[in-house]
């Protein structure tokens, strides 16, 4: 009897908890169908450039050739080879096909033409992949060529930001960029709700102490610790021997600037939950689908276009874009201003909500 009481006590507590369940209905539902889409192991519509030299039929058909499958993108023909390079550091393509004048001619004359192949290696696993791809769409193009003796069209290949392709590059980038993440949502959360759960919250609210007030207080301590836990990180770079090509002030600025935006989604979770077991969960709940939809498991280019179109909505896709470009890239600002100003946008939205969840609260 009482083991029966005790069981639907614990029934009417579960189904009045709305958060739990429509975390757990997500959890089930909606979001293994975006890791199902999102971590796909066959990459599509990978970008390319082409910067065609020849510009004739032959060069045409061999941009037809590569681009007519769902394996590439064809993102445009810059003018010249600083274009291109151009196009890599700003992440607008991740491959660059050059064909050479004489591509034609070496064609007609039974020669073995030389084509160029420039790739972004900040992705290891996705250079390697392009170039595979490359070499694969080569084969198709040649057999189809028609020609009695079919000349064997050989490509010079130069990979970039990460020549010998070490994933493990990327992969401890990647990490440093997820543990921000974690810091700056999980930690807010916590305490924030904390605080609800003592009391806290209330005491405060029936004080002069401003909303801004609050937020400030809530926020300039976990942005410190997050900032200063870059350094230490520093020393894991170093041993994994992951180059810093670019500034490293720019690096630390940039890292505070997407703490906030991190920071900004803790403390709207904080606003929405009353427990700290409802605060864990959905920081978990959004943790997930944020890390998927930014890169560092699949390319973005690879996804549905609706998901590439949610990943604007997180603030790990814009970072990933600057610590991959600092570190790899040396990229400065002026590659990287457009992820700042993301950034920057994203985290006062998150306020600006919080802010409002929490005026409602305390009137």
């Amino acid at each position: 009897m009482r083991l029966s009481s005790l069981l639907i006590k614990e029934l009417i507590q579960f189904f009045r908890d709305r958060v739990i369940l429509l975390l757990i209905l997500w959890l089930y539902t909606v979001e293994v169908v975006i890791c199902a889409y999102a971590l796909g192991l066959d990459l599509r519509h990978l970008p390319l450039a082409v910067l065609d030299q020849d510009r004739n039929a032959a060069s045409r058909l061999l941009v037809d050739s590569l681009t007519s499958s769902e394996s590439f993108r064809l993102t445009g023909f810059p003018q010249d080879m600083q274009q291109a390079e151009q196009w890599l550091q700003s992440g607008r393509t991740r491959a660059v096909l050059v064909i050479p004048p004489d591509y034609a001619a070496d064609l007609v004359r039974d020669e073995e033409p030389t084509l160029q192949l420039l790739l972004d290696g900040s992705d290891a696993n996705t250079a390697a992949t392009v170039r595979n791809y490359i070499m694969r769409g080569l084969i198709f193009y040649q057999a189809g060529l028609g020609l009695d003796v079919t000349p064997s069209v050989q490509p010079v290949i130069r990979i970039w930001y990460n020549p010998d392709l070490t994933y493990t590059r990327f992969m401890v980038l990647s990490m440093i960029a997820l543990a921000a993440l974690m810091v700056g949502v999980i930690h807010p959360a916590a305490t924030i709700v904390r605080e609800k759960e003592f009391g806290t919250i209330d005491q405060l609210q029936v004080t002069p102490v401003r909303i801004s007030e609050l937020f400030i207080a809530k926020t300039v301590p976990t942005l410190l610790m997050g900032t200063l836990s870059v350094f230490p990180s520093l020393l894991i770079v170093w041993w994994f021997d992951v180059p810093l090509r670019g500034s490293l002030l720019l690096f630390v600025l940039l890292t505070a600037l997407f703490l906030l935006s991190a920071i900004g989604i803790g403390v709207l979770i904080a606003a929405a939950c009353r427990t700290l077991q409802q605060a864990l969960l959905l920081s978990f709940f959004g943790l997930f689908p944020m890390m998927f939809l930014s890169g560092t498991l699949a390319p973005i280019a690879s996804m549905p276009s609706a998901l590439q179109y949610l990943s604007l909505l997180s603030p790990l896709r814009y970072y990933m874009d600057v610590i991959l470009g600092i570190f790899l890239k040396g990229n400065g600002i002026a590659d990287l201003w457009l992820q700042a100003l993301a950034l920057a946008g994203i985290g006062l939205a998150l306020y600006a909500i919080a802010a409002a969840v929490f005026h409602r609260q305390r009137t």
